[in-house]
């Protein structure tokens, strides 16, 4: 198969859905000669903030002299953002080359009665180039949960981590802080030391504390409440923490909380402070409160619970970001009227679209409920029209603010 045709068949498989469980993708990997477990491994779990602490992790280990790949989800202008190594994107030709090799495995396994998910195959694709093109280190971040996701067939990470838990796909995972923190738990493997953050809430680091007592882990509590924001500006933040200062290249002041997760995992792994520094200020990622346009500031952030809407919220009332233009869309399976409610009231304007995903919620009934709070919202269905009509009507003294879904980033942005 070529690039093209890959991505097709692995997107293909998204019909099987999602089916928690490690039996299909230890039997995927077991074919492919367990390439996972031929390589060193840090594993993040947590509702929000894998992504920025997985990519720390990565640049840092890169920074250190580590032939590091990065395993993380979803992507915004090429499937390949899923599968990096040292901060560059996986060649196509070598996605193709590992999923047509994934592919014979799984038609086999097919013949068997056994089928395998989108996310099995991807993971089994992504541990399949890691192990072929050398990587020292890779940093893998969990799809959905911890303990039953396929990337948990890791069982000797370095490191685990887990950041921030908040309530997300409750009907999988649990419907309380303390059910969703179990299932992140069970990347937390014996003997082997965990990372989390002193912010987490009272009932979900009791939860890990448990967890990490039960099997002899070590647990180190990073403390982001100690660090000292010297410097602050859209695009840049200089913070001090345990004597050293580092810069950060991502916007929110929750990002600080993710870097000191992350220099914490380095220190454990015998990182020296000076790979640290460049790997934090190296760190640059798509769609995460980023600056894309400045004449209308124009702002993206894929995030849909309410952990996101919060950090985006404190982010937009930090820099005294106003006249908002907000165009959005989300999945009808996230909890839509919770986000909207914090991020609606601080908009100008709301213009509510419909993802291409089947699962998306659609702009009349996102309009519907944004309208409760900001009467200025509207439904135009097609994101690509959407966005079009937006940067239309704006002047250079308004802000347009793109953001929920990550599939609404690639239908508007993907060429």
């Amino acid at each position: 198969m070529n690039y093209t045709e890959s991505v097709e068949y692995i997107h293909s498989l998204l019909q099987f859905g999602i089916k928690p469980g490690l039996e299909r993708i230890s039997m995927l990997l077991s074919s492919l000669g367990n390439p996972q477990e031929k390589i060193k491994t840090v594993h993040i779990a947590g509702t929000n903030g894998k992504g920025s602490t997985s990519t720390h992790i990565a640049n840092i280990l890169s920074e250190a002299g580590y032939k590091t790949g990065l395993y993380t989800s979803p992507y915004v202008l090429s499937f390949c953002e899923r599968i990096q190594i040292d901060g560059q994107l996986i060649s196509e030709n070598a996605l193709a080359g590992a999923t047509t090799r994934v592919r014979e495995e799984i038609e086999k396994l097919n013949e068997k009665g056994i089928v395998i998910t989108e996310f099995e195959a991807i993971t089994a694709a992504a541990f399949l180039c890691f192990y072929e093109l050398g990587c020292d280190y890779a940093v893998v971040e969990v799809g959905l949960g911890g303990r039953f996701d396929a990337t948990n067939v890791l069982t000797r990470p370095k490191v685990s981590v887990i950041t921030s838990i908040s309530l997300d796909h409750t009907k999988i995972l649990g419907d309380t802080l303390q059910q969703i923190a179990f299932e992140k738990c069970g990347i937390i493997k014996d003997e082997v030391p965990v990372i989390t953050s002193e912010n987490q809430k009272s009932e979900v680091l009791a939860v890990i504390e448990k967890t990490a007592k039960e099997r002899n882990s070590n647990l180190v509590i990073a403390k982001p409440k100690n660090s000292n924001i010297i410097s602050d500006k859209l695009g840049e933040t200089v913070f001090e923490y345990d004597g050293e200062s580092y810069t950060l290249h991502l916007n929110g002041e929750h990002q600080i909380e993710n870097a000191v997760n992350a220099i914490e995992t380095a220190k454990l792994l015998g990182i020296s402070k000076e790979h640290i520094k460049a790997g934090l200020t190296k760190t640059r990622m798509l769609a995460r409160m980023e600056i894309i346009g400045t004449d209308p500031l124009i702002i993206r952030d894929g995030g849909h619970n309410e952990g996101c809407a919060e950090a985006l919220r404190n982010f937009l009332l930090r820099y005294n970001i106003k006249n908002i233009k907000m165009l959005v869309g989300l999945m009808a399976d996230k909890d839509t009227e919770k986000y909207l409610s914090i991020l609606c009231p601080l908009c100008d304007s709301v213009t509510a679209c419909t993802p291409s995903n089947p699962r998306a919620e659609s702009a009349e009934n996102l309009a519907l409920t944004a309208k409760k709070y900001c009467k200025s919202s509207s439904a135009v269905s097609n994101p690509k029209e959407a966005y079009s009509q937006i940067l239309n009507s704006a002047n250079k003294n308004d802000t347009v603010l793109i953001c929920g879904s990550f599939y609404l980033m690639s239908d508007i942005f993907l060429k």
